[in-house]
């Protein structure tokens, strides 16, 4: 048997220049998401209007992405790439010059994230779909795990200095670097080579069209299973939209605070995604699947009862750490049950799912604060999450028995 050979999917010069125009987007997204929670809760003081922030994205992203989908897999992903990553810098200019006018109301703010949701509607399909292009099905799980490193490591960069930026410049000078690593993620993701789609047959009803990858999803319970576990594990266990009250009103830290205790989770899955990328295959993918979601619902109930912040953080890098698991299992799954000319639609519906949980999950978490308080809602939260846990373990046990995956 060959050496497993940590950095396989680094070995191609396109992917290398994929992973940087990713990173410097997703430290854009991370510090734009991380600010303007802290802006808008300054200006409501109310939990809900953190769900609201996370539902004014969810929107146009949920509407729209299983057309981002479709539109993936009928023109130059590359190109598609590039220019909904213009609507998503938009949404960040957008924030700046509301910002250095001085907002009174929240509603502006709102509206420029709902451009956000529009541009990432397309951009994610075509991003995960395009990746699938760059490395050859060998090294899908290397590549999956080194994105998912990536990822999570700018959610350690883009918080701390989004919450550093806020303290030393005001939301100004942070939306200023948003879109200036914004354009900077554009200018490296423009190294990759055009994408020209192949022949995919006649085109049908688009409706038809769009519900193909959702077909192919539900006619696969291994996907299914999986995507579903994240969907409702997420959407009910995981409360990252409400960290500005916790560190606010709760554990009593500042913006800086703030953005270190927002980075917490990401600190567990970048050490988590290293020791992946150097161990190789699951021996048994499943359970570790679901034994992980089922302690990720755990953290969260330990980290609504804690008082003290180095605890929370701590307990947040746990949490983090458990997350990057799942998240490098469901993209590997994705990529390799699926044939390349659905790759598209079935990543929208990926990005569904996890939109579905993230977006719609903030929304979820700030209503569930107004309605239960911040730290009774966290803790029914994770509990939840260890009730879908169980159901699907129960209802797909293709997914428990679920041994190696390459």
């Amino acid at each position: 048997m060959a050496a497993h050979d940590p950095y396989s999917a680094l070995r191609f010069r396109e992917y290398r220049a994929f992973l940087v125009g990713m990173a410097a987007v997703f430290v854009a997204t991370q510090i734009q998401s991380a600010v303007l929670g802290w802006q808008v809760y300054e200006l409501t003081g109310d939990p809900l209007s953190l769900g609201l922030v996370g539902l004014a994205e969810a929107v146009p992203f949920l509407g729209l992405t299983l057309v981002g989908g479709w539109a993936a897999d009928r023109v130059d992903r590359r190109w598609l790439t590039l220019s909904s990553l213009l609507a998503v810098a938009a949404s960040g200019a957008a924030l700046l010059v509301l910002s250095l006018a001085g907002p009174r109301s929240a509603w502006p703010l709102y509206a420029a994230q709902a451009l956000a949701g529009v541009g990432r509607a397309f951009f994610r399909p075509a991003t995960s779909a395009l990746s699938a292009d760059l490395v050859p099905r060998e090294h899908y799980l290397n590549a999956a795990t080194w994105r998912s490193s990536i990822f999570h490591a700018t959610m350690v960069v883009g918080p701390a200095l989004g919450g550093a930026l806020l303290a030393a410049g005001g939301a100004g000078v942070a939306y200023g670097t948003v879109v200036v690593l914004s354009l900077g993620g554009l200018v490296s993701l423009s190294a990759v080579a055009p994408r020209p789609r192949a022949p995919v047959g006649e085109p049908g009803h688009l409706l038809a069209d769009l519900g193909d990858g959702v077909r192919f999803v539900f006619g696969h319970p291994l996907l299914l299973g999986a995507m579903s576990l994240d969907l409702f594990a997420v959407l009910f266990g995981g409360a990252t939209a409400l960290l500005p009250v916790f560190a606010r009103d709760v554990l009593h830290a500042g913006e800086v605070g703030f953005g270190f205790l927002r980075a917490a989770p990401a600190v567990g899955s970048v050490a988590m995604s290293i020791a992946l990328a150097r161990s190789g295959p699951f021996r048994r993918a499943g359970a570790a699947l679901l034994w992980c979601v089922a302690l990720f619902g755990v953290s969260w109930i330990a980290f609504a009862l804690s008082r003290s912040y180095a605890l929370s953080a701590l307990i947040l890098a746990v949490g983090g750490a458990l997350d990057s698991v799942s998240v490098v299992l469901r993209s590997t799954l994705v990529q390799l049950e699926t044939p390349r000319e659905k790759m598209g639609r079935v990543a929208a519906v990926n990005s569904f799912f996890i939109g579905s949980s993230n977006e719609l999950g903030a929304f979820e978490s700030g209503l569930a604060a107004r309605l239960l308080g911040t730290v009774t809602s966290v803790v029914f939260g994770g509990t939840m999450t260890l009730v879908t846990v169980a159901l699907v373990a129960w209802r797909a046990p293709v997914l428990r028995r679920l041994r190696n995956i390459r």
